[in-house]
């Protein structure tokens, strides 16, 4: 696959990094007006890194579009005179819907809403993907790329926006959480690099249980509490200080931020 990544900031160029981990193409271009997140990998076999943005589209089959939204409309005006009907547009905007791209493109062409997280930079992201008509014929193709760089979904395009915040956003509240904890266990006389491991091997082991085992997490929170033990204690706790009614609203927020985004 000839593939072509117009924007190399952190979204692309952690897709970047996770194609050419897994080898997953014959070429790729990395585009941008700023090069330095990637300049690195111009030493590399059948990569090239450039600011031409349609000699990059030229030479490509898929052109993934990682840019702020703020400059996707402006982008994809000075190039669509080079986008084919062969070609595959995969769009990583956050908030950009696939009908405004197709009024600047035109709904004739294969176009894919794609929603990964940075998680993909090490094979470990969930990605959400939805496709236009004329591209749906097409989502197999974005299936076997992101498949290679974590776990896949493929969802109607009005779940995206949600996606975006459970697992792109979602990567940061995650983040948040472990370090909450590496912060107790500092408070409870851990040093900080113990700490930061602890946190960081038992929210593994935590996720890697509900992977391997298909449980709910509330089965797994039993397997760990025990009557006037210690677990339930801190659970309560957490309750009582508005853990879960926390972490709600913050989504929430996230969300209606995110709509918010789709109108400018």
């Amino acid at each position: 696959m000839k593939i072509a990544i117009i924007g190399t900031g952190n979204l692309g160029s952690s897709i970047a990094k996770g194609l050419i981990s897994n080898k997953s193409f014959s070429s790729l271009y990395l585009s941008d007006r700023n090069t330095k997140a990637v300049d690195a990998f111009e030493t590399l076999e059948n990569v090239e890194v450039t600011s031409d943005n349609v000699l990059a589209i030229e030479q490509s089959d898929i052109v993934i579009f990682a840019l702020q939204p703020k400059h996707i409309d402006g982008v994809l005006e000075s190039v669509k005179s080079k986008i084919s009907h062969n070609h595959i547009i995969m769009s990583v905007a956050a908030g950009v819907e696939i009908n405004r791209i197709e009024n600047i493109l035109g709904d004739d062409k294969n176009i894919i809403r794609v929603m990964p997280n940075t998680a993909i930079s090490i094979g470990k992201s969930m990605t959400c993907i939805a496709a236009n008509e004329t591209g749906k014929d097409k989502v197999p193709v974005a299936e076997g790329i992101f498949g290679q760089l974590g776990t896949t979904m493929v969802i109607p395009e009005d779940l995206v926006q949600a996606a975006t915040v459970i697992c792109a956003s979602g990567i940061a509240f995650w983040m948040r959480l472990v370090r909450a904890t590496t912060q107790g266990a500092i408070q409870l006389g851990f040093e900080a690099e113990e700490a930061h491991e602890l946190a960081v091997q038992t929210c593994f082991g935590s996720a890697s249980l509900l992977i391997e085992s298909g449980r709910h997490p509330e089965q797994e929170i039993d397997r760990v509490t025990t009557p006037s033990g210690c677990t339930i204690e801190g659970l309560n706790e957490m309750e009582h200080q508005g853990l879960s009614s926390a972490l709600i609203q913050g989504i929430v927020a996230s969300f209606e931020k995110i709509n918010q985004l789709k109108t400018k």
